[in-house]
């Protein structure tokens, strides 16, 4: 796991340098979800790929900007999915964005993953990497330094409520709404990671992207967004289902299925299973 860990920090040292030119255009070539790439999206899809590509210990990689995955050693044990560049859209108006792993054993499937990881780009390259426990790293002067460890409270003040309102189902919004009458703060950037970070290192609340009228099964991806993130939350002592099942349960025919998603600590992911089982 140490080489693996080295290659996403040297994977985010050259992804810091590369957000930092000038030139960050559209290409001519669209993703696995018929979006048009960003140059930047390319580069640090090609940066993470060549890093893993030197790792003996890593059998298989699939990104979000391909549409299949790359098998590098059939002998290897380590299978890694990952975003190169989460909410890259963002990079010209200067907010945060990050990169995402998924670390699986044998196979992909939440069943398999052992550790997850993610980076986030903004005033400060911080990087957090869980595997038994949740830990926090800060680059400075080239190098990841330790932190701390993260835990979440029991209950958090921050609320991350994603898609385009007018396609919630209508039980839904009374409960976002129901939060921000608890007094819960509206703390939502577009972006995943820095959001899921910034609820991460406050103490909690809930980040959602239900399942809306245009996108029944969620938008976000499975193997590079929702389980690495169910498992970081996990690991830090909150929840992550998708309204009904815990997201670590779930699982994942092909490498771009998506699922509605809810991440948060205990007692507002209780609140969403009590509203979702209601519901359902």
């Amino acid at each position: 796991m140490r080489d693996i860990f080295d290659a996403i920090q040297r994977s985010a040292i050259r992804i810091k340098d590369a957000i930092d030119v000038k030139d960050i255009g559209y290409s001519q070539q669209e993703n696995s979800s018929g979006e048009t790439q960003l140059q930047l999206d390319i580069q640090c899809d090609m940066i993470i790929e060549e890093e893993f590509s030197r790792v003996e210990s890593v059998n298989t990689i699939a990104s979000e900007e391909k549409e299949h995955e790359e098998v590098f050693r059939k002998d290897s044990k380590y299978f890694i999915a990952y975003d190169p560049l989460d909410g890259s859209s963002l990079v010209d108006v200067n907010l945060s964005v990050g990169s995402i792993f998924g670390i699986y054993e044998n196979s992909f499937g939440a069943e398999n993953m052992v550790a997850a990881c993610y980076v986030v780009y903004g005033p400060r390259v911080e990087m957090v990497f869980a595997e038994n426990k949740t830990k926090l790293y800060l680059l400075q002067a080239g190098e990841f330094e330790f932190v701390k460890e993260i835990r979440l409270n029991e209950k958090g003040k921050l609320n991350a409520p994603g898609g385009t309102q007018q396609n919630w189902a209508p039980y839904h919004k009374e409960m976002v709404d129901s939060f921000f009458a608890e007094g819960y703060r509206l703390r939502y950037s577009g972006g995943m990671v820095p959001d899921l970070h910034q609820i991460l290192l406050k103490g909690g609340g809930l980040f959602s992207y239900p399942g809306t009228s245009d996108k029944p099964e969620g938008k976000l991806r499975r193997l590079f967004e929702v389980f690495p993130f169910a498992f970081i939350y996990e690991k830090s002592g909150g929840g992550a289902v998708d309204g009904v099942n815990d997201l670590m349960t779930l699982g994942c025919g092909h490498i771009h299925d998506t699922a509605v998603c809810f991440f948060g600590s205990n007692y507002e992911i209780a609140r969403v299973k009590e509203v979702y089982a209601r519901n359902s």
